[in-house]
Protein backbone atom coordinates (compact mmCIF):
# COMPACT_ATOMS: atom_id res chain seq x y z
CA UNK A 1 0.00 0.00 0.00
CA UNK A 2 1.07 3.32 -0.89
CA UNK A 3 1.24 5.65 1.74
CA UNK A 4 1.60 8.63 0.12
CA UNK A 5 -1.39 7.58 -1.91
CA UNK A 6 -3.78 6.64 1.15
CA UNK A 7 -6.06 9.05 2.78
CA UNK A 8 -7.44 7.37 6.06
CA UNK A 9 -10.88 8.32 6.83
CA UNK A 10 -12.88 7.71 9.95
CA UNK A 11 -16.59 8.12 11.31
CA UNK A 12 -19.66 5.68 11.01
CA UNK A 13 -21.42 7.96 8.51
CA UNK A 14 -18.29 9.05 6.44
CA UNK A 15 -17.14 5.59 5.93
CA UNK A 16 -20.39 4.45 5.11
CA UNK A 17 -20.94 7.07 2.44
CA UNK A 18 -16.94 6.18 1.23
CA UNK A 19 -18.04 2.41 0.71
CA UNK A 20 -21.09 3.19 -1.13
CA UNK A 21 -18.99 5.50 -3.52
CA UNK A 22 -18.23 3.18 -6.92
CA UNK A 23 -16.05 6.03 -7.92
CA UNK A 24 -13.68 5.64 -4.61
CA UNK A 25 -11.07 2.84 -3.98
CA UNK A 26 -11.23 1.88 -0.20
CA UNK A 27 -8.41 -0.62 0.52
CA UNK A 28 -8.83 -1.57 4.05
CA UNK A 29 -11.63 -1.14 6.44
CA UNK A 30 -10.36 -0.74 10.48
CA UNK A 31 -12.81 -1.73 12.91
CA UNK A 32 -12.56 -1.50 16.53
CA UNK A 33 -13.05 -5.07 18.44
CA UNK A 34 -15.67 -3.67 20.90
CA UNK A 35 -17.75 -2.24 18.77
CA UNK A 36 -21.29 -2.98 19.31
CA UNK A 37 -22.99 -5.93 16.28
CA UNK A 38 -26.10 -4.50 14.49
CA UNK A 39 -26.80 -1.14 13.12
CA UNK A 40 -24.75 0.68 11.18
CA UNK A 41 -21.58 -1.05 11.59
CA UNK A 42 -23.18 -4.11 10.13
CA UNK A 43 -24.18 -2.17 7.22
CA UNK A 44 -20.32 -1.28 6.77
CA UNK A 45 -19.02 -4.58 7.24
CA UNK A 46 -21.72 -6.33 4.51
CA UNK A 47 -20.73 -3.21 2.07
CA UNK A 48 -16.93 -3.76 2.56
CA UNK A 49 -17.46 -7.54 2.04
CA UNK A 50 -19.79 -7.42 -0.51
CA UNK A 51 -16.77 -4.87 -2.28
CA UNK A 52 -14.51 -7.63 -1.30
CA UNK A 53 -12.43 -5.06 0.68
CA UNK A 54 -10.65 -6.36 3.54
CA UNK A 55 -11.74 -5.89 7.02
CA UNK A 56 -9.00 -5.47 9.89
CA UNK A 57 -9.75 -5.78 13.87
CA UNK A 58 -8.04 -3.49 16.60
CA UNK A 59 -8.35 -2.80 20.04
CA UNK A 60 -9.81 0.43 20.75
CA UNK A 61 -6.08 1.92 21.01
CA UNK A 62 -5.03 0.64 18.01
CA UNK A 63 -7.69 1.52 16.42
CA UNK A 64 -7.15 5.44 17.26
CA UNK A 65 -3.46 5.16 16.22
CA UNK A 66 -4.98 4.26 12.68
CA UNK A 67 -7.71 7.24 12.58
CA UNK A 68 -5.48 9.40 14.64
CA UNK A 69 -8.81 10.50 16.40
CA UNK A 70 -9.58 8.23 18.68
CA UNK A 71 -12.39 10.84 20.57
CA UNK A 72 -14.34 10.96 17.34
CA UNK A 73 -13.65 8.19 15.11
CA UNK A 74 -16.65 6.23 16.53
CA UNK A 75 -14.98 2.73 16.12
CA UNK A 76 -14.68 2.37 12.10
CA UNK A 77 -11.75 3.86 10.11
CA UNK A 78 -11.36 3.46 6.07
CA UNK A 79 -7.85 3.34 3.81
CA UNK A 80 -8.97 5.00 0.49
CA UNK A 81 -6.64 5.23 -2.38
CA UNK A 82 -6.51 8.50 -4.13
CA UNK A 83 -4.30 8.13 -7.53
CA UNK A 84 -3.27 11.93 -7.43
CA UNK A 85 -2.00 12.18 -4.34
CA UNK A 86 1.77 12.71 -4.17
CA UNK A 87 4.57 13.99 -1.75
CA UNK A 88 7.00 17.20 -2.62
CA UNK A 89 9.76 14.92 -3.09
CA UNK A 90 7.94 12.67 -5.94
CA UNK A 91 6.50 15.45 -7.92
CA UNK A 92 9.38 17.43 -8.23
CA UNK A 93 11.28 14.12 -9.26
CA UNK A 94 8.94 13.25 -11.73
CA UNK A 95 8.64 17.09 -12.82
CA UNK A 96 12.51 17.12 -13.35
CA UNK A 97 12.04 13.86 -15.62
CA UNK A 98 8.86 15.21 -17.72
CA UNK A 99 9.23 19.26 -17.57
CA UNK A 100 5.76 20.82 -17.32
CA UNK A 101 4.80 23.40 -20.24
CA UNK A 102 2.84 25.21 -17.28
CA UNK A 103 2.57 24.46 -14.38
CA UNK A 104 0.41 26.32 -11.67
CA UNK A 105 -0.41 25.29 -8.10
CA UNK A 106 -1.42 26.53 -4.52
CA UNK A 107 0.34 26.63 -1.45
CA UNK A 108 -1.58 26.10 2.01
CA UNK A 109 0.13 28.87 4.75
CA UNK A 110 -1.74 29.15 7.86
CA UNK A 111 -5.10 28.58 6.75
CA UNK A 112 -6.96 26.98 9.81
CA UNK A 113 -10.62 26.72 9.24
CA UNK A 114 -11.52 23.18 7.35
CA UNK A 115 -14.05 25.00 5.71
CA UNK A 116 -12.02 27.26 3.68
CA UNK A 117 -9.46 24.54 3.24
CA UNK A 118 -12.22 22.48 1.46
CA UNK A 119 -13.71 24.68 -0.90
CA UNK A 120 -9.65 25.76 -1.74
CA UNK A 121 -9.39 22.11 -2.79
CA UNK A 122 -12.72 21.79 -4.64
CA UNK A 123 -11.87 25.43 -6.59
CA UNK A 124 -8.24 23.80 -7.56
CA UNK A 125 -9.30 20.81 -8.84
CA UNK A 126 -12.44 22.08 -10.80
CA UNK A 127 -9.91 24.48 -12.33
CA UNK A 128 -7.97 21.99 -13.05
CA UNK A 129 -4.50 23.28 -10.90
CA UNK A 130 -1.56 20.85 -11.07
CA UNK A 131 -0.90 20.89 -7.82
CA UNK A 132 -2.39 21.47 -4.31
CA UNK A 133 0.45 21.59 -1.67
CA UNK A 134 -0.46 20.67 1.51
CA UNK A 135 1.90 21.56 4.39
CA UNK A 136 1.85 18.93 7.47
CA UNK A 137 2.32 21.89 9.90
CA UNK A 138 -0.14 25.25 10.40
CA UNK A 139 -3.05 23.69 8.06
CA UNK A 140 -6.14 22.37 9.02
CA UNK A 141 -5.70 18.16 9.07
CA UNK A 142 -7.08 16.78 5.84
CA UNK A 143 -10.15 15.47 7.91
CA UNK A 144 -14.06 14.81 8.16
CA UNK A 145 -14.64 19.10 7.80
CA UNK A 146 -12.30 19.63 5.01
CA UNK A 147 -13.41 16.58 3.08
CA UNK A 148 -17.06 17.38 3.80
CA UNK A 149 -16.24 21.22 2.48
CA UNK A 150 -14.52 19.83 -0.84
CA UNK A 151 -18.15 17.90 -1.48
CA UNK A 152 -15.88 14.89 -2.08
CA UNK A 153 -13.03 16.74 -4.68
CA UNK A 154 -10.24 16.06 -1.87
CA UNK A 155 -10.01 12.10 -2.94
CA UNK A 156 -9.66 13.64 -6.43
CA UNK A 157 -7.37 16.78 -6.14
CA UNK A 158 -3.83 16.30 -6.77
CA UNK A 159 -2.50 17.37 -3.02
CA UNK A 160 1.13 17.34 -2.81
CA UNK A 161 2.31 16.53 0.97
CA UNK A 162 5.01 18.86 2.10
CA UNK A 163 6.89 19.38 5.89
CA UNK A 164 5.94 23.27 5.97
CA UNK A 165 5.37 25.90 3.90
CA UNK A 166 8.41 27.89 4.07
CA UNK A 167 10.89 24.47 3.02
CA UNK A 168 8.14 23.78 -0.03
CA UNK A 169 8.97 27.12 -1.44
CA UNK A 170 12.81 26.95 -1.42
CA UNK A 171 12.19 23.50 -2.69
CA UNK A 172 10.27 24.78 -5.74
CA UNK A 173 12.34 27.24 -6.55
CA UNK A 174 15.65 25.54 -6.96
CA UNK A 175 13.44 23.35 -9.39
CA UNK A 176 12.86 26.66 -11.60
CA UNK A 177 9.14 27.09 -10.27
CA UNK A 178 8.17 30.97 -8.83
CA UNK A 179 6.57 31.57 -5.76
CA UNK A 180 3.84 34.49 -5.52
CA UNK A 181 2.41 35.63 -2.45
CA UNK A 182 -0.79 37.21 -2.46
CA UNK A 183 -0.47 40.36 -0.31
CA UNK A 184 -2.96 43.37 -0.32
CA UNK A 185 -0.29 45.94 -0.38
CA UNK A 186 1.47 44.27 -3.39
CA UNK A 187 2.07 47.00 -6.03
CA UNK A 188 1.43 44.84 -9.06
CA UNK A 189 -2.16 43.10 -9.88
CA UNK A 190 -2.74 39.47 -10.00
CA UNK A 191 -5.16 40.38 -13.30
CA UNK A 192 -2.10 42.39 -14.92
CA UNK A 193 0.60 39.66 -14.35
CA UNK A 194 1.95 38.42 -17.77
CA UNK A 195 4.48 36.07 -16.61
CA UNK A 196 2.40 32.61 -17.61
CA UNK A 197 5.70 30.96 -16.44
CA UNK A 198 5.44 27.80 -13.93
CA UNK A 199 4.00 29.50 -10.77
CA UNK A 200 2.93 28.14 -7.27
CA UNK A 201 0.51 30.76 -5.94
CA UNK A 202 0.76 31.19 -1.90
CA UNK A 203 -2.84 31.60 -0.12
CA UNK A 204 -2.21 33.19 3.81
CA UNK A 205 -4.05 32.49 6.94
CA UNK A 206 -7.55 34.07 7.30
CA UNK A 207 -6.60 37.08 9.84
CA UNK A 208 -2.77 37.37 8.94
CA UNK A 209 -2.05 36.46 5.56
CA UNK A 210 1.05 35.13 4.52
CA UNK A 211 3.81 35.01 6.83
CA UNK A 212 6.60 37.24 6.87
CA UNK A 213 9.47 34.40 6.10
CA UNK A 214 7.32 33.33 3.21
CA UNK A 215 6.94 37.08 1.87
CA UNK A 216 10.65 37.35 1.53
CA UNK A 217 11.01 34.22 0.24
CA UNK A 218 8.87 34.70 -2.91
CA UNK A 219 9.77 35.39 -5.73
CA UNK A 220 7.13 38.18 -6.42
CA UNK A 221 4.03 39.55 -4.52
CA UNK A 222 0.28 40.60 -5.77
CA UNK A 223 -2.83 41.60 -4.88
CA UNK A 224 -6.43 41.62 -6.22
CA UNK A 225 -7.30 45.18 -7.17
CA UNK A 226 -10.45 46.06 -4.62
CA UNK A 227 -13.34 48.97 -4.91
CA UNK A 228 -15.81 50.49 -2.46
CA UNK A 229 -13.77 50.58 0.73
CA UNK A 230 -13.35 46.76 0.59
CA UNK A 231 -9.87 45.35 2.30
CA UNK A 232 -9.59 41.66 1.35
CA UNK A 233 -11.59 38.56 -0.17
CA UNK A 234 -12.03 35.23 1.70
CA UNK A 235 -8.99 33.10 1.22
CA UNK A 236 -11.24 30.41 -0.52
CA UNK A 237 -12.46 32.97 -2.90
CA UNK A 238 -9.09 34.28 -3.65
CA UNK A 239 -8.36 30.78 -4.48
CA UNK A 240 -10.98 30.00 -7.15
CA UNK A 241 -9.82 33.58 -8.41
CA UNK A 242 -6.50 31.98 -8.90
CA UNK A 243 -7.45 28.75 -10.45
CA UNK A 244 -9.41 30.48 -12.40
CA UNK A 245 -7.31 32.78 -13.98
CA UNK A 246 -6.35 32.45 -17.38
Amino acid sequence: MDLSKTLTIYGRKPVLEALNDPSLAPQRLHLADSNKPGGIVSQIETVAKNRDISIAYHDRLALSRISKNGKQDQGVALDLFCPNYSTLEDLLSHLAQHPAKRFRGLLLEGITNPRNVGMIIRSGCAAGIDAIFYPKKSVAALGPLVIKASVGTAFRAPIIFCDDALSCVKSLQSADIRVAVMDSHAEQSLFDEQNRANTVFVLGGETEGASDSIKNAANLSLRIPMENGVESLNVAVTAALISFLG
